[in-house]
């Protein structure tokens, strides 16, 4: 392993790095694939970065859809030629009244969560605007079945589908340049939704912010490529790339920013 790697990263990705590593070498040592939890964005970035230096070893994703936000990482032998059913993805139907009740995102996956599954058996919660699908670790499909049945005060039930069978989500994405001085979230927060500085503390200090789905409470946290922002109430944005600098030396960056 070659120690320099860990400066191109956070210090906080330093154990998702060593953890990359071992799933590489247990391809090497056993000349099997591993597959992973579903990963961020970002973790796929790294994880693909990582890959990408050992000619030994080759990468492929799937989240159970096209485009899918979160997913999981084969990695395998140039022999093995993985197939949709090797990622393990299964797609479930959330079963509900639909005209008595208001189900989110949130409260779906803080149902999810609160049966002490981690985050990483769970896939995308997509919806076209009135039903639900979530895409979960295949291990845990009947888990979730039998465990679930009520999101806040609301009757529920999953059903098994097929991805076939999986909604088009009507997620929106809108790509636009921003200039910003610095990689700090607050600075993004402000930048990406025309919010004054103050008001990006604030909303950080709330709680209502989180990175790659976990709640953020600093404001100096640096913001890196493929990092996902969620501000509640008011969408999710990413960075796409770093395209440079002004001659004032602020950063130019192309960001994905989701519209609600």
């Amino acid at each position: 392993m070659n120690e320099t790697v860990y400066q191109h990263y956070r210090k906080e990705e330093a154990a998702f790095i060593d953890q990359v590593y071992s799933w590489m070498q247990q391809v090497e040592n056993r000349y099997t694939p591993y597959v992973s939890n579903f990963l961020t964005p970002r973790e796929a970035m790294i994880v693909t970065q990582l890959v990408n230096t050992n000619e030994d070893i080759l990468l492929a994703f799937d989240g159970g859809y096209e485009n899918a936000e979160r997913q999981r990482a084969c990695l395998y032998p140039n022999y093995f030629e993985p197939s949709a059913d090797d990622f393990k993805v299964a797609a479930l139907n959330l079963n509900f009244p639909v005209k008595f009740a208001n189900i989110t995102h949130g409260k779906i996956l803080g149902t999810l969560l609160s049966t002490g599954v981690e985050r990483g058996r769970i896939g995308d919660i997509i919806t076209d605007g009135e039903r639900w699908h979530i895409l979960v670790d295949q291990t845990m499909e009947d888990f979730f079945i039998q465990q679930v049945n009520k999101i806040g005060n609301v009757g529920v039930k999953l059903e098994p589908i097929d991805k076939n069978q999986l909604l088009t989500p009507i997620e929106t994405w809108q790509t636009i340049t921003i200039i910003s001085s610095s990689l700090r979230l607050d600075a993004l927060i402000s930048k990406v939704y025309n919010f004054s500085r103050q008001r990006a503390k604030d909303s950080i200090a709330a709680g209502l912010v989180k990175v790659n789905f976990v709640e953020m409470d600093r404001g100096d946290a640096l913001v890196g490529v493929q990092d996902i922002i969620s501000v509640r109430k008011f969408g999710r944005f990413w960075i796409q790339s770093v395209e440079g600098l002004t001659k004032k030396d602020n950063y130019r960056l192309l960001v994905n920013v989701l519209e609600i």
